[in-house]
């Protein structure tokens, strides 16, 4: 049995239908009993509710964890869950946990939201479980952050100086699979594994959209001194906005970058996500 948190979003989802389809029992965690009912088998826990997630746990081969980013946006709340997470972990003696980390969680800090993912790494490797950290690059899907503004104002906004910059973009279905495999064949030892994907612009990304769309999108790239006015005139809170620009700007520089102990390859094109986002 394993068990997986955040089965209702992308990643966790994507993991959890991997593994239905090759015939392994999956127990999803989920906060709303009705969110659960698709599934043979499920358990009701918070991810701050550390009794409630041990049960959640109790019993299984493996498990899927992650750190979502919640209000207050604060770093004590991230680190408490982290430390949640991390103590069912140690209570229910799951033997073996994937969790989703990102390029730079190897960092302590400078990197905005990432610093959290540091933290619960850490924590879960001191439980004494075996612990796959997949540390991933931008998500593919992240282009539903524009995708008002693409399909409304034909804009495509980036928050660089440049739009012309390669980077790794990985699909969420691709992170899935891996949480998958990593799970029904565990490692003799903890690891660290750096997802590789193909690498776009976001000109490139942009080009790719407006295709999908059947429209020219117009690229505006906006500077780091335009970042936290333009995030939080969005309607985002502005604790949340200033993490964002830390996290942008760890990434201009070129802090979020594979270090772990191995690597895998990860192949879906940005165009099969696009068409699927654009639906």
């Amino acid at each position: 049995m394993y068990a997986i948190t955040g089965i209702t979003g992308h990643v966790g989802g994507a993991a959890a239908r991997t593994l239905r389809a090759a015939d392994q029992p999956v127990r999803a965690v989920v906060r709303n009993p009705d969110r659960g009912k698709e599934w043979s088998e499920f358990a009701v826990a918070d991810l701050t509710d550390r009794a409630a997630l041990t049960g959640a746990f109790a019993g299984c081969q493996g498990a899927f964890v992650l750190l979502p980013t919640v209000p207050p946006f604060t770093d004590a709340a991230h680190r408490e869950m982290a430390d949640t997470i991390a103590g069912a972990v140690a209570d229910s003696r799951v033997p073996h946990v994937v969790v989703l980390s990102s390029y730079g969680a190897d960092l302590a800090d400078g990197t905005g939201p990432i610093r959290w993912l540091h933290h619960l790494e850490n924590r879960l490797r001191a439980t004494g479980t075996r612990v796959t950290a997949l540390r991933s690059p931008h998500f593919q899907e992240k282009v539903e952050t524009v995708l008002d503004a693409a399909t409304g104002a034909g804009v495509y906004p980036v928050f660089g100086e440049s739009a012309d910059v390669p980077v790794p973009m990985v699909a969420t279905r691709d992170i899935g699979a891996a949480v998958a495999a990593a799970l029904t064949s565990p490692p003799a030892t903890s690891e660290v594994v750096d997802l590789e994907a193909p690498s776009y612009t976001e000109r490139q990304v942009a080009e790719a959209l407006g295709r999908v769309l059947g429209r020219d999108l117009t690229v505006v790239t906006i500077p780091r001194a335009g970042w936290l006015d333009t995030i939080t005139g969005t309607g985002v809170p502005p604790r949340l906005a200033e993490e964002l620009v830390a996290l942008y700007a760890a990434d201009e520089d070129g802090l979020l970058v594979p270090r772990g102990d191995r690597r895998q390859r990860c192949t879906t094109p940005i165009e099969e996500t696009l068409r699927e986002v654009a639906a």
